[in-house]
């Protein structure tokens, strides 16, 4: 076995503990729970968009604790200044000098809740942390923990008082998934959950910490990726630039977002190589929100991910030959 391989097994091991630690608080959402890890293991951010009530906070919170990582939520509202997130200098009197009070920005996972309730220049001042992992305050760049990523929620039905995320902005997360309502008896195991656990909160441990999570980051570097492969992505992404129903397709840095994605995932399932299928699996989460459709498609339901399957059912999909 090589050292590669070794390491993968070793991201394998540890990513399956971490998402069956969270499996203890989110039921039934193994798929949705892998896909989040899938996005951690690729240094991205996840947009989270579905309806109140349906476990979006918890799953953040879920991961921060079974991952061993620093969590702050930020509720997003009208009235959140830019500094409420980032913190600024602070005079001190009796020092007679300027202190750093860093916001809640500064922690390992950051859950940015109903980000789409902020104004335009709130939302901006998590745009150079999401891409560049800093904030700059009075000219000073200061770095942002490693590893650093931010779950932002929205709700897809309430727009009154609402500003929509900037194209820029949305191009940012790695991935934008819905968690879906439970099954009848999803819902029927989360009610005797918490009548077992006679408590709201959930008691979960860490199963790894910031070192780790950061060294399972460079395992995932290990993963093989045949050129066939980095082909089908580069149509695909091309496919939705092309499309007549689309008015500005998926930029290079959708392409990268499915390499990066589709690698980490295989690394899950404990494989050295990635498959088609991966890229199958991840189109609609990594591209969906990539795309700006003609303005007789905005109003319609579902029309972005309509998009995305007919490109796919219309890609040849390449043969991979097993060495």
């Amino acid at each position: 076995m090589t050292e590669a391989v070794k390491e993968i097994s070793y991201v394998a091991e540890v990513a399956n503990r971490v998402i069956e630690e969270v499996e203890k608080a989110i039921v039934g959402k193994k798929s949705l729970l892998k896909m989040v890890m899938a996005s951690v293991l690729s240094e991205g951010h996840i947009l989270l968009e579905d309806y109140p009530g349906l476990g979006k906070t918890l799953l953040a919170k879920s991961f921060a604790t079974a991952l061993g990582l620093d969590f702050k939520r930020i509720q997003f509202s009208p009235d959140l200044l830019p500094s409420d997130i980032t913190g600024g200098y602070i005079f001190e009197r009796e020092k007679s000098s300027f202190k750093l009070h860093k916001g809640p920005i500064f922690a390992n996972i950051i859950l940015a809740d109903e980000i789409n309730r902020a104004s335009p220049k709130t939302q901006s001042a998590l745009l150079e942390a999401m891409q560049e992992g800093q904030v700059t305050l009075d000219g000073e760049t200061i770095e942002l923990p490693k590893p650093f990523v931010v779950i932002a929620t929205q709700n897809p039905i309430e727009y009154e008082g609402t500003f929509p995320l900037p194209e820029a902005q949305l191009d940012r997360f790695l991935i934008k998934v819905g968690v879906g309502y439970p099954t009848a008896e999803e819902e029927k195991q989360i009610l005797q959950r918490r009548r077992e656990r006679r408590q709201d909160e959930f008691d979960l441990e860490e199963v790894s910490n910031p070192k780790e999570v950061l060294q399972m980051r460079e395992g995932v570097e290990d993963v093989y990726i045949d050129p066939d492969i980095e082909s089908y992505i580069i149509e695909l992404v091309k496919k939705t630039r092309e499309d007549s129903r689309v008015a500005v397709g998926a930029s290079p840095r959708g392409s990268l977002a499915l390499l990066k994605l589709t690698r980490a995932w295989a690394s899950i399932q404990d494989r050295d190589f990635v498959l088609p299928d991966d890229v199958k699996k991840f189109a609609k989460p990594a591209l969906v929100h990539r795309l700006i459709l003609k303005p007789d498609l905005w109003l319609k339901q579902g029309a972005a991910e309509e998009v995305i399957s007919s490109i796919i059912s219309s890609l040849p999909v390449p043969v991979i030959q097993e060495s």
